[in-house]
């Protein structure tokens, strides 16, 4: 099979899926309606799903499910304002939505696929339901751990010391040895505006650009210039992180033996700064049925990340 993007397709079947707290996820279905299931989780948290992700899918042979996670994309409401209520959005509603969709589409069983925080919730996902996962295809590895955060947020200020001192310029002085991402929460809240759009621009068109700027051919998506994306992605990663993903400390590494008899591929980018290459190492060594992928071209994507994505799908497609 070729392991190029495959190509565009529309979805034969979309809705809104009203789940808990006032939440409507919109969701969408592409390929094969008698193909194999397949989940995709976007990345995030706060991207939303776009019309590239459904070209990882063989049309002919999988029946593809997509959704927006709640707050961003076409779900509702959406997270951007600063009033919003984030309580009702943590790791543990994503999962009774996930479950809710499945039973919607009336799916059994499923391949699950996700890409950066998307694989963290495949994981979460497989080893609450193992019952419930065919197989895996995940790309740019990570687990929503400490570690990974704080190296993103701090420790990678070793790397781009410039870039670092502007991106905790916002915070007060006081606050700029502690948990950065709890003053950006804060600072996304602020009553005011500027203050609001300032951190947004920083963190995401500034900081963000930064550490993904690494992958070759990098150029800076579209999608950044918007405001309302901007506001939307910050609050929500600044959300889940401030709160360590709602994970307990090490749970995925420490879960992984629930993974057992899952066939699975991790695909990651030999040059990704954003989520260094130990974490797809460690899970893979602790999980017998994976297959580690490193792309020598690759970043956070990038290089012949997507291609080697769709091969792994492609390899997974067979039932």
């Amino acid at each position: 099979m070729s392991s190029a993007l495959h190509p565009a397709v529309e979805p034969y079947e979309a809705g809104f899926l009203d789940v808990s707290d006032g939440h409507s996820l919109y969701w969408e279905t592409t390929g094969n309606p008698t193909g194999t299931p397949v989940l995709y989780l976007h990345g995030g948290p706060g991207s939303g799903c776009t019309p590239v992700a459904r070209r990882f899918f063989d049309p002919n042979a999988f029946r593809a499910v997509l959704f927006d996670q709640r707050g961003c994309g076409r779900s509702r409401p959406l997270a951007a304002g600063p009033d919003t209520d984030l309580s009702t959005n943590t790791t543990a509603h994503l999962m009774e939505d996930i479950e809710r969709l499945r039973k919607r589409l009336g799916i059994r069983r499923w391949v699950v696929a996700g890409v950066s925080w998307g694989v963290t919730l495949s994981l979460v996902y497989a080893q609450r339901h193992p019952e419930r996962v065919l197989a895996m295809a995940l790309g740019a590895i990570t687990s929503g751990s400490r570690t990974e955060i704080d190296w993103i947020t701090r420790d990678m200020g070793r790397i781009f010391p410039r870039e670092w001192e502007e991106f905790i310029a916002p915070v007060p002085v006081g606050g700029r040895h502690g948990d950065l991402v709890a003053a950006y929460a804060r600072l996304l809240a602020d009553p005011d505006a500027a203050v609001r759009e300032e951190a947004a621009r920083r963190w995401w068109c500034a900081w963000e650009d930064t550490h993904v700027s690494l992958m070759p051919g990098w150029t800076p998506s579209p999608r950044y210039e918007d405001a309302t994306f901007r506001m939307i992605f910050a609050r929500l990663v600044t959300h889940y992180w401030s709160h360590e993903c709602f994970l307990v400390p090490n749970q995925i590494l420490d879960g992984m033996s629930r993974l057992a008899g899952i066939p699975a591929v991790l695909v990651h980018g030999r040059f990704d700064v954003s989520g260094p290459l130990d974490t797809a190492w460690k899970l893979s060594r602790a999980w017998p049925e994976s297959r580690l992928v490193v792309v020598d071209d690759a970043g956070h994507g990038g290089g012949g990340f997507s291609s080697a994505l769709v091969a792994a799908l492609d390899s997974l497609s067979r039932p």
